[in-house]
């Protein structure tokens, strides 16, 4: 009852034609602020996916990694519980130290990342060398996968026709005996097999070889390692084999799920998405402005309706009921119409790639687009929580008129 005074009441014609104007105009502005709500999350969305994807080539599903220091000592034993756990599908030793990689007079510092043969199959580099070949080789005829950005800092040459240049990779060696610092140093050729391309980040910055040069350079013990990554069966919760890791291994090794390995990426990513969110909603608070002026208006020329109606033993909470569903029912129309722009916009960009991404020096070269259904939920409740507050001042105002008939 109190919904269908409501309706009549937005249908009918006011005899100061602004109420109409203001009504309509609040209804725009919460359509607009809903509608760049959802797009905007979307957006956020997609680019986070993006982001995951590219970042999964290279992170792990877990990483084991020393809680104190650069290495640690894992015997064969653990390796052969790690095997044993039914979540884990496989995982790669690592052993891992900045170093200076050189081409003749071109030099540049790396992270040197020396794996073993079952990397390529936790990892996603390899599907990603895009130029030459995954090869890592062995420890007697070390092979080099850098990042695109490596190749271009010291000229790597992968052309087939002409033979790889050797290139020499200076590591600092543990437990060095004596002072003299070239005692502390060691160096190593290794023969350029190819290039991987993923994000900046990675490919200015990582080349992979063989994790048994690396340990020979560095004077690793044979049971010493920098980290173990791991990639789990499909279904496995981090979570969970993180927890059974930790308990297994004991306080002396650090387990890491994905998004922990680059916490503050994924931390920054969401607070801007919140903030943009955020911003937009205050939008909605200045159309409540708008809202609460219609309805303060619309009061006042229903002063006489009001009492009629009070005359007639509806109590004060029915005529609040009137005029906050009058608030409400302006938010659910400017509300769906928002969402119902927001899908169809956010469906076209989706199909046909309207909106295009300038500059191309991205990966994509439009806006990528996911849609998720808990986004349409959260901003659909924001803008008719906001309508409701707004409804209320000018409802409890109406409904705490005094009966007056003349």
């Amino acid at each position: 009852m109190y919904f269908t005074f409501a309706w009549r009441y937005f249908k009918a014609k006011k005899s100061a034609n602004a109420i109409n104007i203001i009504a309509w105009v609040t209804a725009g502005v919460i359509a607009f602020a809903t509608c760049c709500q959802v797009l905007v999350l979307s957006v956020f969305n997609g680019f986070e996916d993006l982001v995951k994807s590219l970042y999964s080539s290279f992170y792990t599903d877990l990483r084991i990694a020393p809680a104190a220091g650069k290495t640690f000592t894992l015997t064969g034993q653990q390796i052969a519980s790690l095997k044993q756990e039914p979540a884990v599908q496989g995982f790669s030793l690592i052993a891992e130290e900045k170093a200076l990689l050189k081409n003749y007079d071109a030099q540049t510092v790396v992270y040197l990342k020396g794996v073993d043969a079952n990397y390529d199959n936790v990892c996603g580099v390899a599907s990603k060398t895009n130029r030459g070949r995954y090869q890592t080789g062995t420890a007697d005829d070390p092979r080099l996968v850098a990042g695109s950005g490596i190749q271009n800092a010291i000229s790597i040459n992968l052309n087939p026709a002409l033979p790889s240049d050797p290139l020499t990779i200076i590591l600092p060696k543990r437990n060095a005996p004596g002072n003299d610092p070239l005692q502390s140093i060691s160096e190593g050729h290794v023969r350029a097999a190819g290039v991987f391309t993923i994000q900046q980040e990675f490919d200015d910055k990582y080349v992979l070889t063989n994790i048994d040069f690396v340990k020979q350079q560095m004077g690793f013990d044979p049971d010493e390692y920098s980290a173990v990554e791991i990639k789990l069966k499909p279904g496995a919760e981090a979570e969970q084999v993180k927890a059974s890791l930790a308990t297994a291994l004991g306080k002396t090794y650090k387990v890491q799920t994905r998004y922990e390995q680059n916490n503050s990426l994924y931390t920054t990513m969401k607070m801007e998405k919140w903030a943009i969110y955020a911003v937009l909603t205050l939008i909605l608070v200045i159309a409540a402005f708008n809202m609460i002026s219609a309805l303060t208006m619309l009061v006042l020329e229903k002063k006489k309706d009001i009492s009629v109606l009070q005359s007639m033993g509806m109590y004060k909470g029915g005529v609040l009921r009137i005029f906050l569903g009058e608030g409400l029912l302006l938010g659910c129309i400017g509300t769906g119409i928002g969402i119902a722009m927001a899908a169809v916009l956010c469906f076209l960009q989706i199909q046909f790639k309207i909106i295009k991404l300038t500059g191309g020096t991205f990966l994509l070269d439009y806006f990528p687009v996911k849609l998720v259904a808990s986004d349409f939920i959260l901003v659909a409740c924001t803008a008719l929580f906001i309508a409701f507050l707004a409804s209320w001042f000018p409802a409890k105002k109406a409904s705490d008129q005094v009966l007056e008939l003349r």
